[in-house]
């Protein structure tokens, strides 16, 4: 009566363990941290890293206002996208890294202001 079914009721059980010879010795009890997560002991950034100046640009862009940040002394361009990945996230909006500058789309200063201010820079609102 076996019409080439396959069951789909679990069938029986697996004849052999694969898995039945393995032990745990040698192994850390918990979970494996992360090589993303960032270490508890870790200190906090440095609360003055420098001035950074935001302003608010359209020249040039068609009418489109952009918000700018740029000064930053010390930190190289690897640390620039990540800094704008989080700006880029707190915002909701696109933006880039351009000469050694952070664009983001849209008038958001004051939401750039609190990120950079978080990382350790003093923001200072520039122009009008």
């Amino acid at each position: 009566m076996n019409s080439g079914k396959v069951p789909t009721n679990g069938g029986e059980g697996l004849a052999q363990n694969p898995f039945a010879k393995l032990s745990g010795s040698g192994l850390p009890a918990g979970p494996l941290p992360s090589p993303l997560a960032a270490p508890k002991n870790e200190p906090a950034p440095a609360k003055n890293r420098g001035r950074v100046d935001i302003r608010r640009e359209t020249g040039g862009r068609a009418g489109k206002t952009v918000t700018v940040a740029d000064g930053f002394v010390g930190i190289g361009l690897p640390e620039k996208e990540q800094l704008a990945k989080r700006i880029r996230a707190a915002c909701g909006t696109g933006g880039t890294v351009k000469e050694g500058r952070i664009e983001i789309q849209g008038d958001h200063r004051e939401t750039v202001a609190k990120v950079l201010s978080d990382a350790g820079f003093r923001p200072v609102m520039a122009g009008g």
